[in-house]
């Protein structure tokens, strides 16, 4: 605040005549506008000093999120899908009430971490049950809903803050019903895959034969029996060469770099636009549920898109619409919040829809027996962009526009590196790394005959 006249610590007089404006004097305490508590408010983070400090909560998040997908990936193949989503929700739950008594910022963080590490790999699980439970016919509609219902997560807590405004409240409502998913356990089946990857057969024909129950059909011995047929078939198929083989092909080590690079701006673009609309207009809350709410059609309108142009041309297409839709917003001119809200929401739009396509991408131009490894380590190496994300807001306090500029600029450069991977529509995926070099190419036909 501008330091008094007289330097005394009585401001009866606060007239404009009786401060300094020269000099700036720090405050000792502080006037709210309103009852809203928050963590800043709390732990008292509110000088420019401190802002950092409440951006690192969300890369502590990021860092969490991290160790938790190397552990749960580990436990998930071990000990199945159930294990890591019940049992990592429920977990989380306890970190998220115990996070609301921390005592400091300090503790804060580390249940922050806590927290993120338990809940890592609940949303992958989920969505892995979800598609190995229904035909090849419904994986897209399923993998569609899963989305959709992590956006209307995303909307639901946006709501219940707007409501609450009070972060311990908020922690209550949110994480306490999540200790109570364990139970759960007895209602939800385990996936049939992972009992197959596992040699057993009674389960799967267990669950199968409940299914057939539920729907009014009956499901022969003979139809269950061919699940071993299918284990057999899963044993043959791998050719066996190691990830660093693989990179020893120019051609498949470009396409991974490639390929971990786009990850990298899509998960940079996907989390800091959302963080960042929280600063669009005078309301937060609102400007984030609308931001969550546009990850909805893009979701739909993706899955239709990428069977009609193909994988590539819809993610150049998508980066290009974040891109345009950034430096745009940096130039429209102050007064319409409607117009701002839409083109930014354009920008949500299109950074979502790039970062369900580099998932697909990913899964279908690398080798069968590498395909999970090549993701997960894309993923991890795309994390940066997670880690990176809440701190853009931060370089709003040098210039504004910066955050979107950079949003704009490594969206554009990504859609041209986009252009660089092989079109995989309609293409049979390769199980060997030779048919992923070759993805694209047309064979000659005596060689079409001899894999015939």
């Amino acid at each position: 605040m501008y330091q008094h006249v007289n330097g005394s610590s009585s401001y009866d007089n606060c007239t404009k005549d009786a401060f300094d404006r020269e000099h700036t004097v720090r405050c000792k305490s502080f006037v709210f506008k309103d009852n809203e508590n928050y963590i800043g408010r709390q732990f008292n983070l509110l000088c420019e000093e401190n802002l950092w400090k409440l951006t690192m909560v969300g890369t502590i998040n990021t860092i969490g999120m991290f160790f938790g997908l190397l552990i749960s990936g580990i436990i998930s193949d071990k000990y199945g899908r159930k294990c890591v989503l019940l049992g990592g929700m429920s977990t989380c739950g306890i970190t998220g009430v115990i996070k609301s008594f921390s005592p400091s910022y300090e503790w804060f963080c580390f249940f922050e971490f806590l927290e993120a590490m338990f809940a890592a790999g609940t949303y992958g699980c989920a969505f892995i049950l979800g598609v190995e439970l229904v035909t090849p016919q419904k994986r897209v509609l399923t993998g569609c809903i899963s989305c959709t219902c992590y956006a209307l997560g995303e909307v639901l807590v946006a709501a219940v803050a707007w409501a609450v405004k009070d972060w311990k409240l908020i922690l209550y409502i949110l994480y306490g019903p999540c200790i109570f998913l364990i139970f759960l356990w007895w209602f939800i089946p385990e996936s049939i895959r992972w009992y197959l990857s596992k040699g057993n057969i009674d389960e799967p024909k267990r669950i199968l034969r409940k299914f057939a129950e539920a729907n009014g059909k009956h499901i022969s011995e003979d139809s269950l029996n061919k699940l071993k047929t299918i284990i057999k078939d899963q044993e043959n198929l791998h050719e066996s060469v190691s990830f660093m083989e693989m990179l020893k092909s120019m051609k498949l080590f470009l396409r991974f770099l490639n390929c971990s690079f786009c990850w990298t701006v899509c998960a940079f673009l996907f989390y800091g636009l959302t963080l960042n609309s929280v600063t669009l207009s005078s309301n937060s809350y609102a400007d984030f549920i609308y931001i969550s709410l546009t990850e909805i059609p893009a979701y739909w309108v993706t899955t239709y898109i990428v069977e009609k142009i193909g994988r590539k041309y819809s993610m150049s297409g998508s980066f290009a619409i974040t891109s345009i839709s950034c430096f745009g917003f940096v130039f429209l001119k102050e007064g319409s919040e409607v117009l701002h809200l839409i083109i930014y929401c354009m920008g949500k739009f299109g950074a979502t829809s790039a970062f369900i396509l580099i998932y697909v991408i990913a899964s279908e131009v690398f080798p069968t027996s590498l395909r999970h490894t090549t993701m997960g380590v894309c993923s991890m190496i795309g994390r940066i962009g997670s880690v990176a994300s809440p701190q853009i807001p931060l370089l709003g306090h040098l210039w504004k526009p910066l955050p979107l500029i950079m949003f704009g600029a490594l969206a554009a450069v990504a859609g041209v590196t986009s252009l660089f991977f092989p079109e995989t529509l309609n293409i049979k995926l390769p199980d060997t790394i030779a048919e992923a070099e070759n993805i694209g190419k047309k064979i000659p036909d005596n060689d079409q005959v001899n894999r015939l």
